[in-house]
Order: C-alpha cells, then sequence, then structure tokens
C-alpha cells in the first residue's frame, strides 16, 4: 500500500497564543458564571510585561479582568523573572463595551438565531479511541505530558512555554508508526542541553508515544538549541491563532473560525462542537469509519443553510441519505444545540489548551456518543 507522512502539532499553556485563549475563555466563564445569558466576544494580546482585553460583552456580572489576567498568568506558571514575565508585575490594559444593539436584536426573537454566518467543520474517524486523528491525538498528549511533568516538579527546570509536532507514517489512511518527533521546552539558562534532552526522552516522548516508536523515528529535542526566554518575551501572542490544533491539526477542513472569549449564540463555536458531536456518533455508531461534517448559518436565522456530511467512502449508506438522518434526529438550531450539549454553563477555559475535541471530561458534551442508538435505529441496524 502506498506509504504517506502526515504531521500535526500542539502547544503548551504558556505559549504566548494559548496565554491569551485562556484568559478569554476565563473571562466568558465568569460571564456565564453569573449570567448564563452572557453576551461575550472578547480577544485577548499579550507581549512582554503587558495584557490587552478587548472587546464586546453584554452581562449581569462585574468583572474583575485585570484580576483574571494576572491570575491566569500565574496559574500557568509565569512567577519567575528567568522565564520573561511575571505574574503581578504585568501591566494591564481593558477596552471591552457593550455588545452592538443591531447583533443583540438580530438574533433575539422567537428561537434564538445564528449569532453570526460562516461555515463550521467537525470530523472524526477510527484511529484512535477517541475517534481523532492519531497525529494532533500524540502531539496534544505530549503537551499535556511536558505541562505535567514541570507542574509536578519531575523537571523542576522547564519553563511554561513548549511545542511539540508528530510526524504519523501511513500506509494507505492506516497509521503505523511516528517518522519523527519534534519538541521544544522552555527551561533555565543553567541547564545542560544534553541533560535536558535525555529527561524530556525518557520522561515525556518514551511514556506518551511508546507504542509507535521504532529504531528508526527521528527525535528533535529542542533542535534550535537554548530555549531559555520564552512565553510573551519571545513572541507576541493573540486569541485564536491556534485555531488548527483546537481542532484536527490539519486532518480536515476548517471554516476559520476561532472558539476562545466567545459565548455559545456565536456559531463559530457552537457549530463546530455539534459538527464534531454528529461526526463522532456517526463514526461511533459504526456506519461510517470517518466523516466529515459541515454545518453553516445565516446571522439571525436558527434553522442552519446547510447541511453537509462526507464519509469518504468508508460506509454502505449514501452520504445524502446520512445527511437526511443528521437533519431528522441533532440538535442543529444554535438554541436547541446550546442547551442539548449544556453550552451555556461556566467550562470554557479548560477547552483552550490542548484541543477542543477527543477529550475525556463530563464537561465536554460534544464528545458524547448519546445518539448512536438514534442512528441505528434510523437505518434499523441491530448490533
Amino acid at each position: 500500500m502506498q506509504k504517506s507522512l502526515f504531521s500535526s502539532e500542539s502547544v503548551t499553556e504558556g505559549h504566548p497564543d494559548k496565554i491569551c485563549d485562556q484568559i478569554s475563555d476565563r473571562i466568558l466563564d465568569e460571564c456565564l458564571k453569573h449570567d448564563p445569558q452572557s453576551r461575550v466576544a472578547v480577544e485577548t494580546c499579550t507581549k512582554t510585561g503587558m495584557i490587552l482585553m478587548m472587546g464586546e460583552i453584554t452581562a449581569k456580572s462585574n468583572i474583575d479582568f485585570n484580576k483574571i489576567a494576572r491570575e491566569t498568568l500565574r496559574d500557568i506558571g509565569y512567577t519567575r523573572e528567568e522565564f520573561g514575565m511575571i505574574w503581578d508585575k504585568t501591566a494591564t490594559l481593558v477596552h471591552i463595551q457593550e455588545q452592538s444593539p443591531d447583533i443583540s436584536e438580530g438574533i433575539q426573537g422567537d428561537e434564538l438565531g445564528a449569532g453570526d454566518q460562516g461555515m463550521m467543520f467537525g470530523y472524526a474517524c477510527q484511529e484512535t479511541n477517541e475517534l481523532m486523528p492519531l497525529p494532533i491525538d500524540l502531539a496534544h498528549k505530549l503537551a499535556m505530558k511536558l505541562t505535567n511533568v514541570r507542574k509536578n516538579k519531575i523537571l523542576e527546570y522547564l519553563g511554561p512555554d513548549g511545542k511539540t509536532q508528530v510526524t504519523v507514517e501511513y500506509e494507505g489512511d492506516q497509521p503505523k508508526r511516528l517518522d519523527n518527533v519534534v519538541l521544544s521546552a522552555q527551561h533555565l539558562e543553567e541547564i545542560d542541553l544534553k541533560d535536558l534532552r535525555k529527561d524530556i526522552s525518557e520522561k515525556v516522548i518514551k511514556p506518551v508515544c511508546d507504542n509507535w516508536l521504532d529504531n528508526e523515528t527521528k527525535i528533535h529535542i529542542n533542535p534550535a538549541g537554548k530555549f531559555s526566554k520564552g512565553g510573551p518575551y519571545a513572541d507576541s501572542g493573540l486569541t485564536g491563532r491556534k485555531i488548527i490544533m483546537d481542532t484536527y491539526g490539519g486532518y480536515c477542513r476548517h471554516g476559520g473560525g476561532a472558539f476562545s472569549g466567545k459565548d455559545p449564540t456565536k456559531v463559530d463555536r457552537t457549530g463546530a462542537y455539534l459538527a464534531r458531536y454528529i461526526a463522532k456518533n456517526i463514526v461511533a455508531s459504526k456506519i461510517a469509519k470517518k466523516c466529515e461534517v459541515q454545518v453553516s448559518y445565516a446571522i439571525g436565522i436558527a434553522k442552519p443553510v446547510s447541511v453537509y456530511v462526507n464519509t469518504f467512502d468508508t460506509s454502505e449508506i449514501e452520504d445524502n441519505k446520512i445527511t437526511d438522518m443528521v437533519k431528522e434526529i441533532f440538535p442543529l438550531k444554535p438554541g436547541d444545540a446550546i442547551a442539548h450539549l449544556k453550552l451555556d454553563s461556566p467550562k470554557y477555559q479548560k477547552t483552550s489548551n490542548y484541543g477542543h475535541f477527543g477529550r475525556k471530561d463530563p464537561d465536554f458534551t460534544w464528545e458524547n456518543t448519546d445518539k448512536v442508538q438514534d442512528i441505528q435505529n434510523y437505518f434499523k441496524i441491530s448490533d
């Protein structure tokens, strides 16, 4: 069978873009905690010693934006001068106003209309237990492990910033092995790179990737050399700049919208969660081995203007018939999706790291496979 390589990447929570995603989602959670009907569209940017929060909020709550920003930095681990940012010495700026009344009036009515136009994609496949593509699954797990060994003081010299990347070799559409692993970890100045590379290999890469490694797998740890200055000191950060690693690592199409800092009336977020929910249930029901779903909306209109399903010739059922099933049994209107998936509760900060999909957490309701029986009943499939 034909061999091919596919790569996906992830970053740790100390990456400057992810700092911004976390602050934006932490603000959203604080608004939803006091008012589930909050309307929130907040973006954050950061550079050395500075955080700016900007956007629109309409909510029945008083938010201490400065406290949220600084405490997020503290929780991530920016507590030492050596890492280029200190949480309680960071300047914070706020430029937030109320949601546009035109948008507010346009999405309210007898039923909740979409908060914007746009198209969103969801995907699922049988490559992992989480029904996610293997490259992004491993990249996220490496980033999580890197954070775990730092926060649990197994490797105390690590800093908050870090990046991972894995390249999987496929035979046909089946993953067979890891061709290469790339990992860059921020560290204290005095640490010897030889020791760091040995520690990262033993404590991070092997525990996560061991089943996929072989004698020919190439491993690159801090390939550029020293990485002592990271985070906002080394690079500016902005909410919504990591949309590919937030989803499927480039494995399927993307509608272009970011998630963090947006309340669930924004279909960039809810539509993408809904599309994943649909695709995962289709694959979990075993009517297809892989599935991509697109939903698209017009601002102010509840019913999606289109629904698209592609099973890549892995199903014995025609895609148009699966699309008809989706329209019948899934909650496609934004208000129905919000209610069914319980999206108006504060749970979004933890989505902002290590991917919004493929996570085993009861708050990630779009990962539930509670529609499998309905799908099988629709097509009269018995176990």
